[in-house]
C-alpha cells in the first residue's frame, strides 16, 4: 500500500534526515558549558548532575586548559585575609566567550576545562578595588594558577572618617591604569597530575569517607606537636599530663574515666587542696588558780596565743552525664580531709581543764566531710528544669550570707528548679554528727540533733535583678550530755546548777525546739544594691534581739543553728574571726565565724542560746583591685549590744553599758596565677573596747595578725 503525503511532510521528513546524518558523523568531544548570550558576553553555569567527581581524560586534557588559585586581601592589615565571594570573569580575547567562576570561603576558586587561547581576567569583590589582568595566555594540557592579592577601597582611597568635598586631582591619562593589586602565576602540565578532577558541583556531595576520618575515641584525639614560641606559656596544642589541671586531663572530668567499662558520658574529677593557715592573737584570758607564772595575782592574764592549722582535703567526684549544659544523671562524691593543728598559749588551764596538760596542745583527725549519693529524678522540662535527690554526708547554706545554717553533715535533701532556673528549691532533713573540738571536721558519732529546713529562690522577685528567698526550718536538739575532747562541759551549759542534788538524778539536760521563719533578699532595685534578711539583716545594719528577762520562763533572744556569715568583714574582722571566752564560766561571749553573742559554750557542740544580749553592728567596707593579682580590703565595724541583762545576771555584775566598741581590719588576697589555685591572704584586725567591753574585762586593745596559703588541684 502507498501513501501520497502532501509537499510540506515530505520536506520536513528530509531535512530531519538529513540533519541525523550529520549529527551521527561528527566526532566524540567533551561537552562545554552552555552559554549565555546576553549583551555579548557568556557565562558558565556549572553541571546539575549528581554522581562522583568526573576525571578529565587524557585526550581531553591535551586539548583544554584550567585556572585555579585563591585571592586574598591586603592593604590595612599586615597579614592577607582570604577573600570570600570574590566574582572573578574570565573573557577569551578571540572568540569573546565569557567564563565565571566565585571563590569559596577560603579564597579558592577553579575554572576547568577551558579553551586555550588569550584572555582577560577581572576580579571583583566587595569593599575591594577591582583587579583587571588583560593579557593571560592558556596553553594546551597546561594548568595556570594564581595568587592573586586585591587591595581594599579604605587603603587605595584612604578616606577620611569627616565629610569633606572631594579634591580636584591631576587629570585623567588616555593611558590604562595600573591594576589594584598584585599577583603570581605558577603553571604546570595537565597530565603531570593525573589525579586533577573536575570541580565538584554544588549539588554533588563527595563521599562520607572523603571528608569524614573516623575516630574510635574521640576524647582522645592526638595534638600534633607545635611549639611556635620558645618562651613558656599558654599555647595551642598543648600536650596532656595527669599533673595538670588546666588542659585535657581524665583526673579533671575532660574525658570519660573508663569508656569500655562505664561509657562515654562517667566522669571522675579529683580536687586536692591544701590550706595552712597561722593566726596570732590577744584575747581575754583568766589566770586561773594555777598560773603559768607564779606570783601573779591579777585576775587577768596573759591573753596572747598563736594557732596553726594544716588542712589537707581531697574530693572524688563520679557523675554521669552532660554537666557542661544540664543537671547530670548521677553523681558519687567522696571528701575525706585531715588537719593538723597545733594551739600555744600563756596560761593553764586554756587547753584542758587539768593544769598539768600545760600550755600547748597538738592535736590531729582524719574526718568524712562528704559522702553521698545523688540521681536526677525527672526531667521537669524543654529548659533542663529537673528534680534530684541527694542522700548522705553532704554540704548546705541555708541563705545567701550564711547567717542561718551552713555545715556539712548527713541528710536526706530533694532539690531542683522551675521556669527555666528561675526558681530553685531546697527541702532537707538533717541528722547532726558530733564534731571534733579542734579541727571543727566530723568524727562518726551521731549527735541526737535534727534539722528540718525547706527553702526557695526566686529570681526578679518583683522588682528585676531582685532575688528573694524564703525559708523555714526547725531545729530539734536532743538533752544530751557531752564533754568536748579537751575536757570541757558543752551540753548543758555550765551555767549555774547542772548536777540535780538530789540523790540519783544526774544531770540537768536541756533540750531545743525551736522553728525558724526568714525572708531574705540579694540584688538590687533599680539603682540600690542591698542584701538583707529579716531575722537578723537588714541592709548594712545588723541586729539580733537580747533577752531582757533573763529569769523568766520566755527565751526573748536569737541565735542561730550553725552559721558561717559572710558579712561585716567576715574574716577580717575581729568579732567574727576570733573566739572570746566569758571570764568567770564556761561559756564564749561568742564563738569562731559569728557575729552573735549567744553565750554559747561551743558553736558546734554546745546548743542554740536564746537568753543573750543580742547585738547592733554597723559596718563600713571596701574592696579594693590594686592589680589584677592582689585586692586589698579595709573594714569598720561599731558594735553595741542590744541588751546587757543577761550579762548581768551571769557575771553577779550590775550596770554593764552597751557599748562594745570598734572592730577594725585591713587584708589582701594574692593570687599569682589569676587563678583560684594559688591564694594567698594575710590581714590583721583589732578591736578597741567600749564601755560595756571595759565594764567585762579591760580597757587592752585586742588584736589578730593572720595569714593562710591555699593551694588547689
Amino acid at each position: 500500500m502507498i501513501f501520497f503525503f502532501p509537499r510540506q511532510v515530505q520536506r520536513a521528513f528530509c531535512a530531519v534526515c538529513w540533519l541525523a546524518c550529520l549529527v551521527s558523523r561528527l566526532p566524540a568531544t567533551a561537552t562545554l558549558p552552555r552559554q549565555s548570550p546576553p549583551a555579548g558576553q557568556e557565562a558558565a553555569i556549572p553541571s546539575r548532575e549528581s554522581g562522583p567527581p568526573a576525571r578529565i581524560p587524557r585526550q581531553q586534557a591535551q586539548t583544554t586548559a584550567a585556572l585555579d588559585g585563591r585571592v586574598r586581601g591586603g592593604g590595612l592589615s599586615d597579614i592577607p585575609l582570604p577573600v570570600p565571594a570574590a566574582v572573578l570573569t574570565l573573557r577569551n580575547v578571540s572568540s569573546g566567550q565569557v567564563f565565571s567562576a566565585t571563590t569559596s570561603a577560603e579564597g579558592v576558586f577553579r575554572v576547568s576545562p577551558l579553551p586555550p587561547g588569550h584572555y582577560q581576567l577581572r576580579v571583583e569583590a566587595n569593599d575591594y578595588a577591582p583587579l583587571l589582568l588583560p593579557e593571560l595566555v592558556l596553553q594546551p594540557n597546561e594548568v595556570v594558577s594564581l595568587e592573586i592579592t586585591v587591595v581594599t577601597v579604605a587603603a587605595r582611597e584612604a578616606r577620611s572618617r569627616l565629610p569633606r568635598l572631594p579634591d580636584l586631582g591631576p587629570p585623567l591619562s588616555a593611558e590604562v591604569q595600573p591594576p589594584f593589586g598584585t599577583y603570581r602565576e605558577f603553571r604546570h602540565r595537565f597530565d603531570a597530575d593525573p589525579a586533577y578532577s573536575e570541580t565538584i558541583s554544588a549539588d554533588t556531595l563527595p563521599p562520607a569517607a572523603d571528608v569524614y576520618n573516623t575516630v574510635p575515641n574521640r576524647w582522645g584525639l592526638e595534638q600534633p606537636d607545635y611549639r611556635r614560641y620558645s618562651q613558656k606559656g599558654e599555647y595551642i596544642y598543648t600536650k596532656p599530663r595527669w599533673y595538670d589541671p588546666f588542659n585535657r586531663n581524665r583526673l579533671k572530668g575532660d574525658q570519660p574515666i573508663w569508656p569500655k567499662r562505664l561509657g562515654q558520658q562517667t566522669f571522675l574529677n579529683i580536687a586536692a587542696s591544701s590550706e595552712s593557715l597561722f593566726d596570732g592573737r590577744r584575747v581575754p584570758s583568766p589566770s586561773n588558780v594555777s598560773s603559768a607564772r607564779p606570783g601573779s595575782s591579777g585576775f587577768f592574764g596573759k591573753g596572747e596565743q598563736a594557732f596553726f592549722d594544716q588542712a589537707l582535703r581531697l574530693a572524688f567526684d563520679l557523675f554521669h552525664g552532660d554537666a557542661a549544659f544540664k543537671p547530670i544523671d548521677w553523681r558519687i562524691r567522696i571528701t575525706p580531709e585531715l588537719s593538723l593543728n597545733n594551739l600555744k598559749v600563756r596560761e593553764l588551764g586554756l587547753v584542758s581543764p587539768d593544769p598539768r596538760s600545760g600550755s600547748n596542745r597538738f592535736d590531729d583527725h582524719v574526718a568524712l566531710q562528704e559522702a553521698f549519693a545523688e540521681v536526677k529524678l525527672h526531667d521537669l522540662g524543654p529548659n533542663y528544669d529537673f528534680v534530684s535527690a541527694r542522700a548522705g554526708i553532704q554540704q548546705f547554706n541555708a541563705d545567701f550570707r550564711g547567717f542561718l545554717f551552713v555545715d556539712e553533715e548527713p541528710a536526706l535533701r530533694i532539690f531542683g528548679n522551675l521556669h527555666s532556673d528561675r526558681m530553685e528549691y531546697n527541702v532537707a532533713y538533717f541528722q547532726f554528727l558530733e564534731k571534733n573540738t579542734n579541727s571543727g571536721l566530723n568524727t562518726f558519732d551521731r549527735r541526737h540533733q535534727q534539722v528540718l529546713l525547706g527553702n526557695v529562690y526566686l529570681q526578679d522577685f518583683v522588682f528585676p535583678g531582685y532575688t528573694a528567698e524564703f525559708v523555714a526550718a526547725w531545729n530539734k536538739d536532743d538533752p544530751s550530755l557531752h564533754y568536748d575532747d579537751n575536757g570541757f562541759l558543752v551540753r548543758p551549759a555550765p551555767i549555774g546548777n547542772v548536777i540535780n542534788q538530789n540523790p540519783g538524778a544526774g544531770p540537768i539536760l536541756q533540750g531545743i525546739r525551736v522553728g525558724y521563719f526568714g525572708w531574705l533578699g540579694n540584688g538590687h532595685i533599680r539603682r540600690l544594691n542591698l542584701t538583707h534578711a529579716c531575722y537578723q539583716a537588714i541592709g548594712a545594719t545588723f541586729y539580733a534581739s537580747g533577752d531582757a528577762h533573763p529569769r523568766d520562763s520566755r527565751a526573748r533572744g536569737f541565735d542561730s543553728i550553725v552559721d558561717l556569715p559572710k558579712f561585716a568583714g567576715g574574716l577580717f574582722s575581729f568579732w567574727n574571726r576570733e573566739a572570746i571566752r566569758l571570764l568567770g564560766s564556761g561559756l564564749l561571749l561568742t564563738t569562731p565565724g559569728s557575729l552573735i553573742p549567744s553565750l554559747r559554750a561551743s558553736k558546734e557542740e554546745g546548743q542554740a542560746n536564746f537568753v543573750n544580749p543580742g547585738i547592733f553592728l554597723a559596718n563600713a567596707g571596701a574592696d579594693f583591685d590594686i592589680t589584677p593579682k592582689l585586692r586589698g580590703f579595709a573594714n569598720f565595724n561599731f558594735l553595741r549590744f542590744e541588751r546587757t541583762e543577761s550579762l548581768e545576771f551571769l557575771l553577779f555584775q550590775p550596770s554593764i553599758r552597751h557599748t562594745i566598741g570598734e572592730d577594725f581590719g585591713i587584708g589582701v588576697e594574692y593570687r599569682p596565677p589569676l587563678t583560684e589555685n594559688i591564694v594567698l591572704t594575710g590581714g590583721a584586725s583589732a578591736l578597741r573596747p567600749g564601755q560595756g567591753f571595759q565594764d567585762i574585762y579591760t580597757s587592752r586593745i585586742l588584736f589578730s595578725l593572720f595569714g593562710s596559703v591555699k593551694f588547689t588541684f
